[in-house]
């Protein structure tokens, strides 16, 4: 097992490029299991999310070569339709090979999947949607068994925003006979990026972008390359990291749209923002952070995955800010972590209610799950002396090599081995 060991205290400078998403990554891949053939992806970020996702593909059958951020996925002999607990436990976005496996073979058997140890997110919405889609669903032994002859087009309207649901629903009616509308859809950038891979391979998919998606059934679809966009998570994550250690640092992300509400929120803490083309540039220099609050939402909102980071940062700002989590409410695991270091929050039902403090002080600490990882990491970026962050297999689900584009910027982190839990 691993840890970080962090120098705190360290300014920032230079450039660092932005991976690909992994949440974006984690929805196309299962979307070959739809086609017969060989399917290329660029930008693949190199984090251990993917490789579950590529044993998981490769126990239904799909071959695999993954190199220097490519991948390539061979989904033309796929031997079975079951992806039991072994495969499935350790990441939540398994359960997006439900919806093809189904779609084109008429049967799924996956197992109820894990992954971060927080927050009721059910799949009840994934489930509702594909019966009304013309399947059949039993719950047996923790197992999701999914029986259909053909599914059909529906009208699917869900209660509630869901990107998961969302992504399983479409991969599901493309290959439905007939039309389905998928109303309150969710329209995160990783939704968008699906939908135009899955038009590459051949789906009619109307809406893209909107709420409100019109899918016309095919017969059968083919295989296509792919390109995985930028993470825009790990794009506010460090640029929150050169606006915590007061630095001047800049990324490269060809999405800057994606991120524009973080950007909006670092603007009114006071940093300096300015943009050329796909780089980012933020200047924190000598600026003490004004206290901001920040209410999570759905997309284009402030995301939920960035609320932990924002504690992070607020923790030195001036005054009182309130962090309030409408997504997960109980996403707060990282805030007694983080007083451990000294800072001062108050946990108040969904929201976290910050008192900027002068400095923090290094200690050790534990991950809880990869959000809350990142903020310890920010959080020893600035402490005095030295933090120990344990439990960093939860950041290496989603960030490629952060010590790494960390140290680039400067950063005096290392990982180390230990035996500590």
């Amino acid at each position: 097992m691993d840890k970080f060991v962090i120098e705190g205290g360290h300014k920032l400078s230079g450039r660092v490029k932005i991976s690909g998403a992994k949440n974006s990554a984690l929805a196309l891949m299962p979307a070959v299991l739809l086609n017969n053939g060989i399917n290329k992806f660029e930008n693949i970020p190199e984090v251990n999310d993917i490789f579950t996702m590529i044993k998981l593909l490769k126990h239904l059958g799909v071959s695999a070569n993954f190199e220097n951020n490519s991948l390539e996925l061979d989904s033309t002999n796929i031997t079975n339709q079951d992806a039991p607990y072994e495969h499935v436990k350790k990441m939540r976005a398994s359960v997006y090979v439900l919806g093809p496996l189904l779609a084109r073979y008429g049967y799924s058997k996956v197992s109820m999947p894990g992954g971060c140890a927080w927050g009721p997110r059910p799949i009840n919405l994934h489930l509702e949607a594909l019966e009304k889609l013309g399947a059949q669903i039993t719950l047996d032994g923790g197992d999701i068994i999914a029986k259909a002859d053909r599914l059909h087009g529906a009208n699917i309207n869900f209660d509630i925003s869901s990107v998961g649901a969302t992504g399983n629903t479409i991969m599901a009616a493309v290959l439905a006979k007939g039309e389905s509308k998928i109303q309150n859809a969710a329209i995160e950038p990783e939704i968008i990026n699906l939908c135009e891979y899955l038009i590459s391979m051949g789906a009619r998919i109307d809406g893209v972008g909107t709420s409100t998606l019109t899918v016309d059934g095919v017969d059968e679809l083919h295989a296509s390359n792919g390109e995985i966009i930028g993470d825009r998570i790990e794009a506010g994550t460090l640029l929150i990291a050169g606006a915590l250690t007061k630095s001047k640092i800049e990324i490269e992300y060809n999405n800057i749209n994606h991120i524009e509400t973080v950007l909006s929120k670092l603007k009114d803490s006071g940093a300096k923002i300015s943009i050329n083309n796909n780089i980012v540039e933020l200047d924190s220099c000598n600026i003490d952070a004004n206290a901001v609050h920040v209410a999570t939402a759905i997309y284009p909102g402030f995301p939920t995955d960035m609320q932990a980071q924002w504690i992070a940062y607020m923790a030195l700002a001036s005054g009182t800010s309130k962090v309030t989590d409408n997504i997960y409410t109980d996403r707060f695991s990282h805030v007694p972590e983080l007083i451990r270091l000294g800072a001062s929050i108050e946990q108040v039902n969904n929201m976290a209610i910050i008192h900027g403090v002068k400095r923090l002080k290094g200690a050790k600490v534990m991950s809880t799950d990869l959000r809350a990882s990142a903020s310890l990491v920010l959080a020893g970026l600035v402490a005095e002396g030295k933090t120990e962050v344990l439990r960093i297999y939860h950041i290496d689900r989603g960030y490629e090599k952060i010590e790494h584009k960390l140290s680039q910027l400067g950063a005096q982190i290392e990982r180390v081995k230990t035996t500590e839990f």
